[in-house]
């Protein structure tokens, strides 16, 4: 089993976490992270752009012109695609871009990508996070001590409204419950944080 250093507030280590290789330990599989994160940012899309076609443009209810002798090519309708102000041939329509993954690829690509977080050393273990009120200069504080990168993803065991609320104006940092963890935020950040009860919580749910 792989071990990581557990931080205090201050980024002083105050002991050891022993790791479970099933869930950061494993072979990182790219196509199942792959998949994941297309299927996340797709079902994220709102889908709703629309044109509108020939039947739906207003007015071309008469033929422009005759159909022969005039010298000019035979038109039926002023709304056809060719006629500036006509409809749209074959243009978007609202429709829903979600798709599903089995649920076994979903656990092999978060196993994979906390697994590639631990081997890119780029997953911090917090003891504990503990404020006193809802301020955002002491997440900063913290995150400074703990030198992360551009981009934090905290994650927590459970709902706490003051570490939510104290971190959420801080641009580049997204805090995440363990329930709400996806592949795409964790592969999307430079600096994952961790607190330590929330690791017991992970391995719970995916060991």
């Amino acid at each position: 089993m792989s071990s990581l250093a557990v931080l205090d507030m201050a980024g002083k280590k105050v002991s050891d976490i022993e790791l479970n290789d099933s869930v950061f330990g494993i072979e990182p599989n790219m196509s199942a992270m792959h998949l994941l994160v297309v299927s996340y940012l797709a079902n994220k899309r709102q889908g709703t752009q629309s044109t509108r076609t020939r039947s739906e443009v207003s007015g071309g209810g008469k033929k422009p012109w005759r159909q022969k002798g005039t010298g000019r090519a035979r038109q039926g309708s002023i709304r056809a695609p060719q006629w500036v102000g006509g409809g749209v041939a074959l243009g978007p329509k609202p429709r829903s871009y979600r798709f599903s993954v089995n649920k076994k690829v979903k656990r092999l690509a978060m196993k994979s990508a906390l697994s590639s977080k631990v081997a890119a050393e780029e997953m911090v273990v917090l003891e504990s996070l503990a404020l006193d009120a809802i301020k955002t200069k002491d997440v900063v504080s913290v995150l400074s001590a703990l030198e992360t990168g551009k981009k934090v993803l905290l994650v927590l065991p459970e709902k706490n409204d003051v570490i939510y609320r104290s971190a959420r104006n801080i641009a580049g940092v997204k805090v995440a419950l363990v329930n709400t963890l996806n592949v795409y935020d964790i592969l999307n950040s430079d600096t994952m944080v961790v607190l330590k009860d929330a690791v017991a919580k992970i391995e719970e749910v995916y060991a």
